[in-house]
C-alpha cells in the first residue's frame, strides 16, 4: 500500500517551522509496510488542498492530512476535504459540548468560533484528541482512507497512536519495509557511485538511494517483502558486496553519526581526546561533544584563531609560525603536540586552513587544510584541499579529522 502525507498551514511554508510530523507518521507507516510516495505543505488555501486530496485519492490507497483543524477561518482541512470527497459537514452538538466542558475544567469560556471544531465530514469516525480541542476525522472513499489529524506534535502522535494504528493494522496487507543505512567518509559520490552501481542496479527491490553531504555519504537501501526475514535476506544479499567494495570507508552499518562512532571507539579504548581548532572555530569540538556521553572520553579544546594564541595557549614556536606559516604542516603538528601535552589527552587533533572566501594564495589557496593528529606514538598530519563556500570548506576539514582519528581508532593494536 501506498500513502501520501499532506501537511497543512501557511505557517509551515516559512523558515520559522518546520514539517516534523511528517517523520514520525512516515515511520509509523513504514513499520507497517506502507509506502510513503509523496509529501505535500500546502498553505490555508482551501482549492489549492482540496485539489491535492484529489490527486492523492487518485494513486494512493492511504491519504493523511496533519493541521488545520482548529477553530479560526483558516483552517481549512476540514472544508477542503469535504469538498474533495463531495461530501457535507454536520455539525455535532455533543463535541460542542464537550469542548465546552473541557474549557469549563480550566475555568475558561469557550469562544463561539470553537464550535467550528465540531463540524465532522458525513460518515466520518470521529477520533477522539486526549490532549486538545480539535478531533480528527477518518474517512473511508472507495477503498482507500483519508485520515484528519491536528498539527500539534504531541496531540498528533498520541491520537495516530492510539486512535489510527489499530484501524491500519486491519486493512494494511502483511508487508514489511526495513532500511539498511550504511555512511561513508573519505570518498566522493561519484567515485562512490561508479564503484557500487554495478551491484545496487541489478536490483529494484531494494531501491537505493544515496545522499551526499560535506564528506559524508550515506547509502539508503530499502527493502519492501512479505516478511521480516525476506527483508533482511534481501539487504544482506546487496549490502554484502558493497560493504566489501568499500571496506574501511564504511564508518556506520547502522546510520550513526561520525562523532557517535569515533566516541565509542574512543570509550572502548578507554581513551579521551582533545582538540585545537584555528579555521573550523570549535566546529570539531562541537560535534563530538553533540553526542550524549562525551564526557567519558572528550577533555577539552582550543580555539586559537591568531598566532598570538597559538603561541600561547598551545605552546607552538614562534619560529615555526615565522617561517612556514599558520597553515602549514608544521604548525598544525606544533597544535595538536601542544593541546595532547596541555589536556594530558590520549589523543589530539588539530586543524588549520583557508577556509575563505579570502586569504588564499597561490601556495595556499583557499580550501587548503592540514589536519593533525597526536597520538602515544607520534604525530600524523594530513594535508587537503577542500572545494566550496567558507561553510564547506569548515564542514569538510571537521568531518575528516574525525575520520582521520576514527581510522586510527580502528585499526589499533
Amino acid at each position: 500500500m501506498n500513502a501520501e502525507i499532506v501537511a497543512v498551514g501557511s505557517e509551515m511554508l516559512t523558515p520559522q517551522r518546520v514539517d516534523t510530523n511528517s517523520l514520525y507518521l512516515t515511520a509509523e507507516l513504514n513499520n507497517l509496510g506502507v509506502e510513503v510516495v509523496t509529501k505535500y505543505v500546502i498553505g490555508d488555501h482551501l482549492v489549492l488542498l482540496a485539489s491535492a486530496v484529489r490527486l492523492a485519492l487518485s494513486r494512493s490507497e492511504i491519504v493523511i492530512l496533519s493541521g488545520g483543524l482548529g477553530p479560526t477561518e483558516d483552517d481549512l482541512t476540514r472544508d477542503a476535504v469535504a469538498e474533495a470527497l463531495e461530501r457535507k459537514l454536520i455539525y455535532h452538538p455533543e463535541i460542542a459540548e464537550a469542548l465546552e466542558q473541557r474549557f469549563a475544567r480550566l475555568n475558561r469560556k469557550m469562544a463561539e468560533v470553537n464550535k467550528r471544531q465540531a463540524f465532522i465530514i458525513d460518515g466520518a469516525a470521529i477520533l477522539p484528541n486526549e490532549r486538545g480541542t480539535a478531533p480528527g476525522q477518518w474517512i473511508e472513499e472507495s477503498g482507500a482512507v483519508v485520515v484528519l489529524l491536528p498539527g500539534p506534535p504531541h496531540e498528533l502522535k498520541a491520537m495516530f497512536e492510539r486512535q489510527c494504528l489499530p484501524r491500519l493494522s486491519r486493512i494494511v496487507p502483511s508487508e514489511v519495509i526495513r532500511t539498511v543505512e550504511l555512511r561513508v567518509a573519505g570518498m566522493g559520490e561519484s567515485d562512490l557511485d561508479q564503484l557500487i552501481a554495478p551491484v545496487y542496479k541489478k536490483y529494484q527491490n531494494p531501491a537505493t538511494t544515496i545522499l551526499a553531504a560535506a564528506g559524508d555519504i550515506q547509502i539508503h537501501l530499502r527493502a519492501r517483502c512479505g516478511t521480516e526475514s525476506e527483508a533482511q535476506a534481501l539487504l544482506a544479499e546487496v549490502a554484502g558486496p558493497i560493504e566489501l567494495l568499500l571496506g574501511e570507508r564504511i564508518y556506520s552499518r547502522t546510520g550513526e553519526t561520525i562523532e557517535a562512532v569515533v566516541g565509542d571507539l574512543l570509550r572502548a579504548s578507554s581513551a579521551t581526546v582533545s582538540v585545537a581548532e584555528s579555521c573550523t572555530g570549535g566546529m570539531l569540538g562541537e560535534r563530538l561533544t553533540s553526542t550524549p556521553g562525551s564526557s567519558d572520553y572528550f577533555v577539552g579544546g582550543f580555539i586559537t584563531y591568531s598566532d598570538e594564541m597559538k603561541i600561547e595557549m598551545l605552546g607552538v614556536p614562534p619560529e615555526v609560525l615565522a617561517e612556514h606559516g599558520a597553515v602549514s604542516k608544521e604548525t598544525a603538528e606544533a597544535m595538536a603536540n601542544g593541546a595532547r601535552r596541555r589536556t594530558r589527552s590520549t589523543y589530539a587533533l588539530s586543524i588549520t586552513g583557508v577556509a575563505g572566501p579570502d586569504g588564499g594564495t597561490e601556495a595556499k589557496p583557499v580550501g587548503t587544510a592540514y589536519i593533525g593528529l597526536a597520538t602515544p606514538s607520534g604525530t600524523e598530519i594530513l594535508k587537503r584541499q577542500f572545494l566550496g563556500d567558507r561553510a564547506r570548506i569548515r564542514s569538510f576539514a571537521a568531518q575528516f579529522a574525525l575520520d582521520f582519528l576514527r581510522r586510527r581508532l580502528s585499526t589499533r593494536g
